[in-house]
């Protein structure tokens, strides 16, 4: 679909037939957001405000107040931050090990949503800074943020149906013989005796992880890793009760001299964009603490 953007206000230019209220329905806004867009009159057909129930043809331009202002719910933070991918609706940024995705509590400043909103501010964006996910505290990798109110609800339901695909690299101590994709269809709940664990139980929400050796040296093996569900800690948890703990997990293993964190990298995503519909497939490389790892387990990646 195409689009122009004149903030706070998204154009779509219709290509096929679509009763207002059903496009509505389709970016999964709320009943709530619904009826505020309507009350407030605030979309237009061609210039005019028309009936939710109007059926748009091809070629009209429907035009929505699709942008809210910035809240100040991060302070700014200026720092370098690593764009892997950014338009008037997405940025997806590489997120570097031993930073948390959001503060821990409203009186730090010293997330990445702090550093996203200091780089918002730096580009005169007054945008609200919103993550779709998130990464442990120690793991590196790909992290999506939605600039555009109007499509956060299209992407969360994304998320929540599997569509936005996760794929992360992991270090495991442990040889593997095979190069089979192998499932691990285990629940996740809270440990009742660690307020920071994770385990394995009956008890537990639903949880599927998988892998696949890439290669293995030494006593370590590289994996590549997807999950269709997104538990906290789920791939730390799986891999360390199938007996292939990663590297480096303190939590869940042990510490390692080789690497200062557990050797865990999200390295891609692959997502259908919300406004144009474009298969995307967004890759970032690991940090060097896990390259030279990874080096010495496969010298040719």
């Amino acid at each position: 679909m195409r689009y122009q953007v004149h903030y706070p206000y998204l154009t779509l230019i219709i290509d096929s037939p679509i009763a207002i209220e059903e496009l509505f329905k389709e970016f999964h806004l709320s009943k709530k957001t619904i009826h505020l867009l309507k009350q407030e009159k605030n979309y237009t057909v061609n210039k005019r405000y028309v009936s939710p129930t109007t059926i748009l043809i091809k070629g009209d331009q429907l035009t929505l107040k699709a942008f809210q202002e910035d809240d100040g719910m991060y302070t700014p933070l200026y720092q370098d931050l690593d764009i892997i991918y950014e338009d008037e609706f997405l940025l997806v940024v590489n997120k570097p090990p031993f930073l948390q995705v959001f503060p821990s509590d409203s009186s730090k400043n010293d997330s990445l949503a702090n550093i996203v909103s200091g780089y918002y501010h730096q580009q005169g964006y007054n945008l609200p800074v919103r993550f779709i996910h998130r990464l442990d505290y120690e793991t590196s990798g790909l992290v999506i943020f939605c600039k555009c109110a109007f499509v956060q609800p299209l992407l969360d339901y994304q998320l929540s149906i599997k569509n936005i695909h996760r794929h992360y690299l992991a270090i495991v101590e442990g040889t593997i013989n095979d190069y089979k994709r192998h499932c691990i269809p285990l629940p996740i709940g809270k440990d009742r005796h660690h307020n920071q664990k994770m385990i394995v139980t009956h008890h537990g929400k639903e949880a599927c992880t998988y892998y696949q050796c890439v290669n293995s040296h030494q006593g370590l093996s590289l994996l590549s890793c997807t999950l269709t569900s997104g538990r906290k800690h789920q791939i730390r948890v799986h891999l360390a009760h199938v007996g292939l703990p990663i590297l480096g997990d303190s939590l869940y293993h042990q510490p390692s001299p080789l690497i200062a964190r557990q050797a865990l990298h999200a390295y891609q995503l692959e997502l259908v964009h919300p406004i144009t519909k474009e298969k995307m497939t967004l890759i970032c490389h690991p940090p060097q603490d896990m390259k030279t790892i990874i080096q010495s387990i496969d010298p040719q990646l």
